[in-house]
């Protein structure tokens, strides 16, 4: 394990003391006593790190951030447990939730891998193909008759449903079904080197 250098005073005395009175000197502002609690308890947060994460670089990015996260913030209650039991469970808690992460961003990869095409596609032979498609239909829905091409553009077009439409032309819903039919029937013969 790689050891951090803490900047401060060389207050050799801390070492000597209990947690508390390192606790303490830490909480104003003493940057020495990081460093002894770093000395008491690092190896044994770097293990657990290294146990849950199975990567040594990772281990050594999580204890330093265990310990400079317990320099800034005060929540550690000495009422509620030791130092090492708190820092034990910090690093165990920051552990899963890398691990978590990075499951997540595998499943993501996955998932859009998974749905990606599997070849390239040539877009502008799609998109021109895709043009021309469309124009065709539109010069074949010309031909039809008009009660079959407004049905059908209803349809398609505004995304009406067969009740839908029967309501707005205020036909029967079997004159619609069979108007569809009929125009679908038509276009298809229209566009038959398209379709086959």
């Amino acid at each position: 394990m790689r050891l951090v250098e803490f900047a401060g005073s060389s207050n050799m005395a801390l070492a000597d003391h209990e947690d508390a009175a390192v606790i303490r000197a830490m909480r104003s502002g003493d940057l020495a006593a990081l460093k002894v609690l770093y000395n008491r308890y690092g190896e044994a947060i770097y293990r657990l790190a290294l146990r849950i994460l199975s990567n040594v670089h990772e281990a050594e990015d999580l204890t330093q951030e265990v310990f400079l996260t317990f320099w800034r913030t005060e929540t550690y209650d000495s009422a509620r447990g030791s130092v090492l039991v708190f820092l034990l469970t910090m690093t165990r808690s920051r552990a899963i939730n890398r691990l978590n992460q990075v499951r997540s961003q595998q499943k993501l990869l996955q998932r859009w891998q998974h749905n990606r095409p599997s070849h390239a596609p040539n877009v502008p032979m799609e998109n021109a193909s895709l043009s021309e498609l469309s124009h065709r239909v539109l010069e074949a829905l010309q031909v039809l008759p008009d009660s079959q091409r407004q049905v059908l553009e209803m349809a398609y077009y505004d995304g009406l449903s067969q009740s839908e439409i029967t309501q707005q032309l205020n036909i029967p819903l079997g004159t619609v079904k069979t108007r569809s039919r009929q125009g679908l029937l038509k276009l298809r013969q229209l566009l038959t080197d398209w379709v086959e």
